[in-house]
């Protein structure tokens, strides 16, 4: 007879994680919530005065709207005050700066290491979800000079680059909003892609036609279908991909970002015993239930999408995953309160609307 310290183990605190965690509190799961840094840790790491991407009506979490002064697009800094809020809102418990170690099956269960100031922490419990995101470890370009303490593949405060020659690699939203914001900020702007344009089809549009603007009138230098080949303290050199193998260029660089994109740490998934499905690499799971190929292990937000190259599962397609985890591991709660759970989730129900973003392509 295995003894557990709690019906669920939760592990992540971002913003779906908090809402996972408030549909687990509201109907009166026991569980414990556990995160390794701080809640919102990967916002934290945003440069200053970010703005979402996503409408606030997007990112809204457990049926409590967000409201901006400008009515506009939300902040990284707003955000991370208005999860604060969500939390003490609901009176989530969570407990914070507790890295989970290890994951072990016990059949039936599981069994929950973690490691934080005080030391070392051992939980028990029937389920566990996992919800720590697929932003944990940066895509590397395995390239010399890659782990040169002036190469970031975390976008900083764009006052550092005051009047310094700026490289950034990548074709993104997040490539394209640095170099703007970069630029705005002073510094020597240049930038490369290993496509021969940046995709309008996949970047927002504002951000497409100021680059590009940019690029005509001369301000930001753009080198087209290129590839980092090496890194130096004083330039990049960069491979020429339209033709010529041999080709390079050098590029003066006193800072070089990488915007290269994340991955998720599956590590947790692989200890558990989970499989992985391509091409994406993402665990597997039955997308009604939110259960992996582990019995009892489940995943929430986008620690279930793997490496997405293309970004279709974020905040706002994930709103649902709580709700669904709840129904499979307690159909009892589910059944009591009805409908009453779907405006636990998103945003208010009043102004609350569902995202398919296969319809806007």
């Amino acid at each position: 007879m295995v003894s557990y310290d709690a019906e669920v183990i939760l592990i992540g605190a971002g913003p779906v994680g908090i809402e996972v965690a408030g549909v687990l509190h509201r109907a009166g799961v026991d569980y414990i919530h556990l995160e390794a840094g701080q809640i919102g840790q990967t916002l934290m790491a945003w440069p200053r005065n970010t703005q979402f991407f996503s409408s606030p009506e997007w990112v809204a979490l457990s049926g409590i709207p967000i409201q901006t002064a400008s009515q506009g697009m939300i902040t990284g800094e707003e955000y991370l005050a208005y999860m604060r809020a969500v939390v003490e809102t609901l009176g989530l418990r969570i407990h914070t700066y507790q890295q989970v170690t290890r994951l072990e099956q016990l059949k039936p269960g599981f069994r929950v290491t973690t490691q934080s100031r005080r030391g070392q922490d051992v939980y028990q419990a029937r389920y566990v979800i996992l919800a720590q995101g697929d932003m944990s470890l940066p895509n590397e370009l395995a390239v010399p000079g890659e782990d040169l303490p002036h190469v970031t593949h975390l976008f900083n405060d764009p006052h550092q680059y005051f009047q310094q020659r700026l490289l950034i690699v990548g074709g993104r939203n997040s490539a394209l909003e640095a170099a703007l914001r970069c630029w705005r900020a002073g510094a020597k702007v240049s930038m490369s892609y290993r496509g021969p344009e940046f995709d309008k089809n996949t970047v927002i549009s504002r951000l497409h036609l100021e680059i590009q603007l940019l690029i005509l009138s001369g301000q930001i230098q753009f080198y087209p279908q290129t590839q980092v080949k090496e890194i130096t303290p004083e330039y990049t050199v960069l491979k020429d991909l339209q033709g010529d193998s041999t080709a390079v260029r050098q590029v003066a660089s006193d800072f070089v970002y990488l915007a290269t994109g994340f991955k998720p740490d599956q590590s947790l998934f692989t200890q558990a015993g989970c499989t992985f499905q391509p091409p994406n690499n993402a665990p597997s799971l039955n997308p009604e239930t939110m259960e992996t190929s582990v019995p009892g292990l489940y995943a929430a937000g986008t620690a279930t999408a793997g490496n997405q190259n293309r970004y279709r599962v974020y905040i706002a397609t994930c709103h649902n995953h709580g709700t669904k985890i709840l129904r499979a591991i307690r159909p009892d709660l589910a059944r009591t309160y009805g409908y009453e759970l779907d405006n636990w989730v998103g945003n208010t129900p009043s102004r609350d609307y569902p995202v398919h973003p296969e319809e806007l392509e």
